[in-house]
């Protein structure tokens, strides 16, 4: 602890966390240990892996007092920088209390917040931090916690509070995920001399039966959850010919889907639809089921607390969170300082106020 009041704290801890680059493809081992030098008196466990670049990456599980309690939860790692035209790295603070940088809201800010809250209750009070990384990309940190955590069993977590930006409005449930990678493979050569073969011409039929998927999800009441907004599930594609010339045929084609869906509907007809569809076009086709989609009745005991608390009613988002993999652990709702909107911007900001705001909630909260 230190003499500063928790809005010099949190303002502070904020920026320092923002200055260090943990973008998603660079390590993010300097900025877990620059967290970790701010939970003195917590059990610390560090969960090291390598991600799929061979990157070293780790996510931190820190526990005071006994079990039973709550615990916060934030990403360390951010998007890239892409588009920024100032400093994205900065930190800065401007007249109007807006702290700017890459990460600000989402979510190194709320996790500076987390942080002041849980290390400012008395040391009776049980808390847990749960600090994940990948995040943005695969989810492996909260993964990790969720499966080999020992840390985080003997707590024996009541409920999760993951404090992603939403403006301090309790979120009850998003959609989780499935992403799909389907490959189209042909041969490279000069494209005048006939000689080649254009992967695309196998990933052409796919994309048409892809197009009528998307279709149907959008336009099948059986496919409508009026619970969220929009009530159609997402299903985005992104085409990439690896930046092959056009007076080259394409010898790699890849088609990336994201599939967006809530707890009431069940992912395994979109799976099987796509994985025919590949196999009909010949693709080699990879997929990942994120998790399974947080969603907690409006009568969950920590809905209530967290409505009891923001004095706010609590909704769904189509967004989604590390919850997907931290749900296997325990209850989660989604809290925390910011407008998710910002993020993923070059002019990603948040209130300085929101910040401060956070660390009474979240230790009314903790303190149950």
């Amino acid at each position: 602890m230190t003499d500063r009041t928790d809005a010099e704290a949190v303002t502070a801890l904020a920026a320092d966390l923002v200055r260090i680059d943990s973008r998603s493809f660079v390590s993010n081992l300097p900025l877990a240990e620059r967290i970790e030098a701010e939970l003195a008196g917590f059990e610390i466990e560090r969960l090291d892996y390598k991600d799929a670049a061979g990157v070293p990456k780790r996510a931190l599980v820190a526990h005071r007092g006994g079990a039973g309690g709550l615990a916060l939860s934030g990403h360390m790692d951010t998007v890239p920088d892409t588009g920024w035209q100032e400093d994205p790295f900065s930190g800065r603070i401007d007249a109007d209390g807006m702290m700017h940088g890459l990460g600000t809201a989402d979510m190194k800010g709320p996790v500076a917040s987390c942080i002041i809250a849980a290390r400012g209750l008395p040391a009776d009070v049980p808390v847990t931090l749960l600090i994940t990384t990948d995040e943005e990309t695969t989810k492996a940190g909260a993964a990790l916690i969720a499966e080999k955590s020992e840390l985080a069993r003997r707590a024996k977590l009541r409920g999760i509070v993951v404090a992603e930006p939403t403006g301090l409005a309790p979120i009850r449930g998003h959609r989780g995920t499935v992403n799909f990678e389907a490959v189209a493979a042909g041969s490279q050569a000069h494209s005048s001399t006939g000689k080649g073969v254009n992967a695309n011409l196998a990933l052409i039929p796919f994309l048409a039966e892809m197009r009528a998927l998307h279709d149907r999800l959008r336009e099948d009441p059986a496919w409508r959850d009026e619970g969220y907004d929009p009530p159609f599930p997402d299903f985005n594609m992104v085409i990439d010919n690896h930046g092959t010339a056009i007076n080259v045929t394409v010898a790699k084609a890849t088609a990336r889907m994201k599939f967006r869906y809530s707890r009431k509907l069940s992912a395994t007809p979109v799976i099987q639809a796509v994985k025919d569809a590949a196999e009909r076009a010949g693709l080699t086709l990879n997929v990942v089921v994120d998790g399974s989609p947080p969603e907690l009745p409006e009568d969950h005991p920590l809905v209530l607390a967290a409505c009891a608390v923001t004095g706010r009613p609590a909704r769904t988002v189509a967004f989604g969170t590390d919850a997907t993999r931290l749900n296997a652990l325990a209850p989660c709702v989604v809290l925390g300082p910011g407008d998710i909107g910002v993020a993923h911007t070059p002019h990603e900001l948040v209130p300085v106020a929101e910040l401060v705001a956070a660390v009474p909630l979240f230790r009314a909260l903790l303190r149950g």
